[in-house]
């Protein structure tokens, strides 16, 4: 394509994840909001207040031979029909998330994107989340040691949207809706193929679907982690604990709160003086002395990685490889499906993730 054009964006569902695009796009450069399109009457009014010009229908938007990339930000259910249609009709694609409900859903959208030879990604927003980004660092270079637990959480007391989230047949409920970001965000925090996973999804809001979940998973090279998402906690338990063989971390919220705890190397072993725990004394439990530790605030972490946006008009121009892989998508809903099938045999399931 031509390196200084800019490319014409058009957001399909111009809710709330549609609107939020509207204002990514305005920051990025390369690429501008041509218009949208939603067959709610009050979410064109709302674009058109915006300055964005209004479609009548799908398919005006894909009969406009001036757009070059169509933003899919629906319900869950259509992704796949609405993603094939615009990839046939010339359009590079954006497809929220999740992008299907199935594995096998996302192989066809990709197979027509070979087909067209046409860009199709999806929007894993939250591999730029700066707590993630910290917790990546931190593993990486081992500054708690090697890794052997990690402990992954979002939890709210405000249940599940009242919309089609509640829907089983739009592909609702908190494992599609949350758990793709925990998810997608585990799987890039080790290089191990996963080797068991045992989950529990929790139904205690009444709706079909599920409104949580907690999932334990196991990698082949030691490591485990435990996702957790629920809707009806109100008092939250850490964003982020992760178990080191030198220390432990913690990140309480999105704020950045927590700290980082080591061992002191330059300090021999101190034995710990015993406390008293309830009616015992007990000196396992007793807190290390103060000069065997070191402690540490939290800090972030310098990105210097492309915007979502900024990858994709550099990657449209050659410069760039994908910043959100297929494959790697494929992944991540292969193991929900895995999920999926372990709280409902209620077992561990074994498989080469």
């Amino acid at each position: 394509m031509n390196s200084e054009k800019t490319l014409q964006l058009v957001i399909v569902g111009f809710g709330g994840m549609g609107s939020y695009h509207g204002q990514l796009v305005e920051q990025a450069e390369g690429i501008a909001v041509r218009g949208a399109y939603d067959p709610i009457e009050y979410r064109m009014e709302l674009a058109s207040s915006r300055g964005f010009r209004t479609y009548e229908s799908f398919e005006a938007v894909l009969s406009d031979e001036e757009v070059d990339v169509v933003l899919i930000a629906t319900p869950n259910d259509v992704h796949k029909e609405l993603a094939i249609q615009a990839l046939q009709a010339g359009k590079h694609v954006i497809c929220e998330k999740p992008v299907t409900v199935t594995g096998a859903e996302l192989l066809e959208i990709t197979e027509a994107a070979e087909q067209a030879q046409r860009l199709f990604t999806v929007h894993q927003n939250r591999r730029w989340d700066e707590d993630f980004l910290i917790i990546k660092d931190l593993m990486s270079q081992k500054k708690v040691g090697d890794v052997f637990q990690v402990e992954s959480r979002v939890q709210g007391a405000n249940g599940i949207p009242g919309d089609w989230r509640q829907l089983k047949a739009y592909g609702g409920g908190m494992l599609l809706d949350w758990g793709v970001h925990l998810l997608d965000q585990l799987l890039l925090l080790t290089d191990s193929k996963i080797e068991s996973v045992h989950a529990d999804l929790s139904y205690i809001l009444g709706t079909e679907v599920d409104d949580g979940f907690t999932a334990t998973i196991k990698f082949k090279d030691g490591l485990t982690a435990v996702i957790e998402v629920g809707t009806t906690n109100y008092i939250k338990l850490p964003r982020w604990y992760v178990k080191g063989t030198e220390g432990t971390a913690v990140i309480y919220d999105w704020d950045l709160s927590g700290e980082i705890v080591t061992r002191n190397r330059e300090v021999e072993h101190v034995e710990p003086t015993p406390i008293q725990a309830g009616k015992g004394l007990t000196k396992t439990m007793a807190p290390p002395s103060e000069e065997s530790t070191i402690r540490r605030p939290i800090e972030k972490v310098e990105d210097l990685s492309d915007s979502f946006y900024a990858n994709l008009v550099s990657t449209l121009r050659g410069a760039s490889q994908q910043a959100v892989p297929n494959h790697e998508v494929h992944r991540v809903l292969t193991l929900i499906e895995t999920i999926f099938e372990s709280a409902e045999s209620n077992g561990v399931i074994i498989k080469d993730i």
